[in-house]
């Protein structure tokens, strides 16, 4: 596999692009975070409500306690400061339940927005990174020894026009392995990976077929 191109044109645009992918990345990690963090801000009134119910429910404790020693009556003072005490638990819980769902909240917020961050890259840039790979790699293995093979693959792919400006007869150029033809298909497949041409053979060496 081969990541990037040998010519300059094609080589800026993929690093270019690599570069805007991470810039992608980077912006959506920070906008998930700052997603997140203002969010779970939102748990101050439920933290407030908690302090408030502690507050509230350790004052009836305190009462209830020094009722209690009151002699006659101090059994019943006591029960009754209870539920102010039970009323307290209850603003308690309620607020640790606020809390605990404004951080479910965040939190699937921040995942949400990094999954659609993601997505795109994941989905479109990364396969399209991988194909190019792929070709340049198989492309750049088979350049000297065997450009037939790139002029057959020039010859599935490229556009006609393409073809004609390197033969009149480009399928014919081929069966006849036309060495001139098959350097110029080559370099044509080669050119649209961005990658350099075939090496030109020494005199009296021809070009190799693998047919």
């Amino acid at each position: 596999m081969r990541l990037y191109a040998e010519l300059p044109g094609r080589l800026a645009r993929q690093v270019l692009g690599d570069a805007l992918a991470l810039a992608w990345l980077v912006a959506t990690g920070f906008v998930a975070v700052t997603a997140y963090d203002l969010i779970l801000a939102l748990q101050a009134p439920a933290r407030a409500l908690v302090s408030a119910g502690e507050s509230v429910r350790d004052a009836f404790d305190d009462a209830a306690r020094i009722a209690g020693g009151v002699p006659l009556v101090g059994d019943d003072l006591a029960g009754a400061l209870a539920g102010g005490s039970g009323a307290g638990g209850s603003l308690v819980e309620s607020g640790r339940e606020q809390a605990e769902t404004v951080a479910t909240v965040a939190l699937g917020t921040g995942i949400g927005i990094a999954l659609l961050g993601l997505a795109p890259v994941l989905l479109f840039w990364v396969p399209l990174r991988l194909r190019y790979a792929r070709a340049a790699g198989s492309a750049v293995a088979v350049r000297d020894g065997h450009p037939d093979l790139l002029a057959l693959r020039a010859l599935a792919g490229r556009p006609v026009r393409q073809l004609l400006a390197v033969s009149p007869d480009p399928a014919g150029a081929w069966r006849a392995a036309d060495d001139d033809a098959l350097r110029g298909l080559a370099a044509l497949e080669l050119r649209a990976l961005g990658l350099r041409s075939p090496a030109v053979p020494s005199p009296g060496r021809g070009v190799g077929v693998s047919r």
